[in-house]
């Protein structure tokens, strides 16, 4: 049977079904219940012990959230990465903000601390200091956290760290998340663990993850009777989503060290390949959980490219996927300022993202190597 290799499906250790079954017989079914309150304590003390953690419905909630707990209305304007999914930029717009899109650096892929600050000093020119900052952590390759930070703290302008990609990821020492005033976890199916769907916000500022917290239980107030004086959301993380979490954050060091794996051996079987080259790390300040492995391919002839490439592995249901098609290139975001430099168009027009589940076989991982190899003729 020619089994299907997927990008990166959802990989179950074992004890997610007992914390589900728990929460069943215990009739925990509903978005509050002791699974989230032990999956937010196990995130927080996976990063650090540090931070606070409001487990949400999805990743995109949590950045909704964080801009509202900040104080995001509209008109005003957030900076965003640009070589990004468009969960990350959706919510500034939920907001009635405008979007202000900073392209990458070519070393992580990610912001680029260059035309962060002049996009900055640019914005306040022209009278319109923004609120916030939206960096993300690109395939879990950490950003320039320094400079980035230093920016921040410089123009005194609020940090939200996108770490949808990058839980278990380090910069320096410390966890990524936890750089920024609030931090964003996903815990999409396809994320190196998940609970179906979800995601959380992380702060060390406990009320900043309190506010997010009630806003996303309908901002109901603490009395007999059901009393809003604020705007809230439906975001809260069901409690049967939070057991599969719980399970899943006992395997997530196995997870990282798998996902780098898959890395370290494609990258051993595929270097030679003339025109291939992976997203590396650039110093040992910079440690990548790896979610999906990414190569840049310079076609030697105009047909080997990526997405030549991506149809031929489709061939033998092989998943591969482009790179993130840059925010400031998509119709519904072409009319919002973009301080450009040309390389995340460069990185959507020769990336391409390999199958990088924790789930991959070696015999799955040869399989699609193989077939790479014989698209290029090697």
């Amino acid at each position: 049977m020619n089994k299907k290799i997927w990008l990166s499906p959802p990989h179950m250790g074992g004890s997610e079904i007992l914390y589900v079954k728990n929460a069943c017989d215990a009739n925990w079914v509903a978005p509050c219940g002791p699974c989230i309150d032990g999956f937010e304590d196990d995130l927080s003390r996976f990063l650090g012990g540090s931070v606070g953690v409001a487990a949400l419905s999805a990743g995109t909630a949590a950045i909704h959230m964080a801009l509202i707990v900040l104080g995001v209305k509209a008109g005003d304007e957030v900076i965003c990465q640009s070589l990004t999914f468009a969960a990350s930029a959706n919510p500034i717009v939920y907001q009635g903000a405008i979007p202000v899109f900073v392209d990458s650096e070519e070393q992580t892929w990610n912001m680029s601390p260059h035309l962060l600050e002049e996009a900055i000093k640019d914005r306040i020119a022209k009278g319109k200091t923004p609120k916030a900052i939206v960096i993300v952590h690109l395939f879990g390759m950490p950003g320039r956290m320094a400079e980035i930070v230093e920016i921040s703290k410089k123009y005194e302008i609020p940090l939200i760290e996108d770490a949808a990609e990058a839980l278990g990821s380090t910069y320096g020492s410390k966890k990524l998340g936890t750089f920024g005033d609030i931090g964003i976890l996903s815990f999409n199916g396809n994320k190196i663990i998940t609970t179906s769907a979800g995601g959380a916000l992380i702060a060390e500022n406990s009320e900043l993850v309190t506010r997010a917290r009630f806003l996303a239980t309908q901002a109901k107030e603490n009395l007999p009777y059901y009393q809003h004086n604020n705007i809230g959301y439906n975001y809260r993380m069901s409690n049967i989503c939070a057991g599969i979490g719980r399970g899943q954050m006992e395997i997530l060091s196995l997870r990282i060290f798998q996902r780098r794996r898959n890395f370290y051996n494609y990258k051993r079987l595929l270097s030679s390949i003339p025109g291939i080259s992976f997203q590396e790390e650039i110093s040992t300040d910079y440690f990548s959980n790896r979610w999906l492995t990414t190569i840049l391919i310079e076609p030697t002839n105009k047909d080997l490219n990526n997405e030549n490439l991506r149809l031929f592995l489709e061939k033998s249901n092989i998943e591969a996927r482009r790179i993130w098609k840059p925010l400031h290139l998509q119709p519904v975001f072409e009319q919002y300022p973009a301080y450009v430099n040309g390389i995340s168009e460069r990185i959507f027009d020769k990336g391409l993202c390999l199958p990088s589940g924790s789930s991959l076989t070696d015999y799955e991982l040869n399989k699609v190597v193989k077939r790479i190899a014989t698209f290029f003729d090697v």
